[in-house]
């Protein structure tokens, strides 16, 4: 299978048309539609359903597109770290983080980078922990900042010296929002909005106190400003980090901390025994520069 190819069907994915993709690779219909058919003959598989008005993906050609993006950027990243030269420092580095205001300690340290090195760009990718680790998996990402309790034994990794504080998002005329602080019991009946990463945390549900199946979990988000949204209508209340959202002002949001204290643990990983880019070790030294400036 060539990347070129797997270029040209990903085009056709993007245009639904094998007709404007030709026109977007400049060349024309008949090469690239006799490439593609190659490429279901050599996989086995009809990975394109040609229809009057526009073409969509098989089954198998959504598998593919998500495995053909995972290799071209993979082919792109390679690519750059290789042409970068030891006399002027370019390239790529590609970071994965969930939310969390923390993030401004890599942006320090791009900051800082940049000054000596403005040649180098970077790639910032959001997702819980389960996708961040997925991303640094398969090569895909550099760096992950890994928020809350995850197994972090397969990489190497830096504890940022700070931790986030767990809390309820809810709307300002909630009867929760005139407490201090949210305790188990009080969420026990109530609709709750969680993060896939919380799902599987244990930690919050042995903070809940409660079996799982007994809760009220209404909807689950990736993004809490997404999930923030649901909030203001009155859908339910988000378990989430907190100084994630905007809740002074006119704003109709409250943010209340758990009590009894749940904070989460933040990690920088990246994958053990890798071979780092020139960029990407640069960009490590200066991370660890400034975190020992700041202790």
């Amino acid at each position: 299978m060539d990347i070129r190819v797997l270029q040209y069907f990903l085009a056709v994915a993007r245009e639904e048309s094998i007709t404007k993709a030709a026109e977007a690779l400049c060349m024309t219909q008949p090469p690239l539609s006799r490439q593609l058919k190659d490429l279901e003959e050599e996989l086995g598989k009809q990975l394109l359903i040609r229809g009057s008005k526009k073409v969509t993906l098989t089954e198998d050609g959504i598998l593919l597109r998500k495995r053909a993006e995972e290799l071209v950027d993979l082919m792109e990243k390679t690519k750059a770290e290789l042409t970068s030269s030891h006399e002027n420092i370019n390239g790529e580095i590609y970071i994965g983080c969930g939310e969390t205001e923390s993030i401004s300690f890599l942006a320090q340290a791009a900051k800082n980078l940049q000054k000596k090195y403005p040649l180098i760009h970077y790639h910032i990718y959001s997702g819980d922990a389960e996708r961040v680790m997925e991303k640094l998996d398969k090569g895909l990402i550099d760096f992950g900042l890994l928020v809350g309790q995850v197994d972090i034994r397969k990489y190497d990794s830096i504890r940022l010296p700070v931790k986030d504080t767990w809390g309820v998002l809810m709307r300002k005329d909630s009867p929760l929002a005139e407490k201090e602080a949210v305790t188990p019991k009080d969420l026990w009946d109530k609709p709750l909005i969680i993060s896939h990463q919380t799902s599987i945390n244990n930690e919050m549900f042995s903070w809940l106190q409660t079996d799982i199946s007994k809760l009220n979990i209404v909807a689950t988000y990736d993004l809490v400003y997404n999930a923030a949204q649901f909030v203001k209508k009155g859908f339910g209340y988000v378990i989430a980090l907190d100084k994630l959202i905007n809740t002074t002002g006119e704003s109709n949001l409250s943010f209340k901390p758990l009590f009894p204290p749940l904070r989460a643990e933040l990690y920088i990983v990246w994958k053990k025994y890798q071979i780092l880019s020139r960029a990407s070790n640069m960009f490590l030294r200066q991370l660890q520069e400034d975190l020992n400036s700041a202790c």
